[in-house]
């Protein structure tokens, strides 16, 4: 079970193309509302979570965490915590977190990213408590994937469903969906 957390404010295609790449995948990835099932986007759009935080269950069945970025999402999210709960259980048991955009700044503020490279949007760096921040737009060290924003999106889902499912797996979604490598 993969949750991706949605909260107010939350940026549309830094949650949805993951969500699509690890459902092609095949992965169980559900897409959790904070606050509601129907979650508005920065942009004003509207998405129909699949089940609100209340329906979450911490267990041996959860593979990892991911958190879209977008404002004011990203605080959203950070200020919940019921979703910092779920995070700390990956955290806790070297499950997969993924963060992206100003996302990451939530685990650098909760001293995960402690001597590990990591990226987030531009600007968020000095929220990145410990990181070795490189300037790439998805990195990836050890249990956590950062990725920079909304243009690399897809390729974040991708890190993910390759630390999830195999390079191999990865591969083939890639280019089913004509991504340039």
């Amino acid at each position: 079970m993969i949750y991706l957390f949605l909260a107010e404010g939350f940026e549309l295609v830094e949650a949805l193309s993951p969500v699509d790449i690890l459902r092609r995948g095949k992965t169980q990835v559900v897409t959790v509302g904070v606050g509601g099932k129907v979650i508005k986007a920065s942009c004003g759009v509207e998405v129909m979570s699949d089940i609100t935080l209340d329906e979450i269950s911490l267990d041996s069945n959860v593979e990892a965490v991911v958190l879209p970025g977008g404002m004011p999402g990203t605080l959203n999210l950070e200020k919940n915590d019921k979703v910092i709960e779920a995070v700390k259980y990956c955290y806790d048991n070297g499950k997969l977190l993924g963060a992206i955009c100003a996302a990451p700044s939530i685990l650098g503020h909760l001293g995960m990213l402690e001597g590990k490279k990591a990226t987030a949007f531009p600007g968020f760096e000095k929220e990145l408590s410990g990181a070795v921040y490189d300037n790439g737009y998805v990195e990836k060290d050890g249990n956590i994937i950062t990725a920079r924003g909304m243009g690399v999106a897809t390729e974040f889902g991708l890190e993910l469903l390759a630390c999830l499912r195999g390079a191999e797996t990865a591969a083939n979604v890639r280019a089913s969906v004509q991504c340039r490598p």
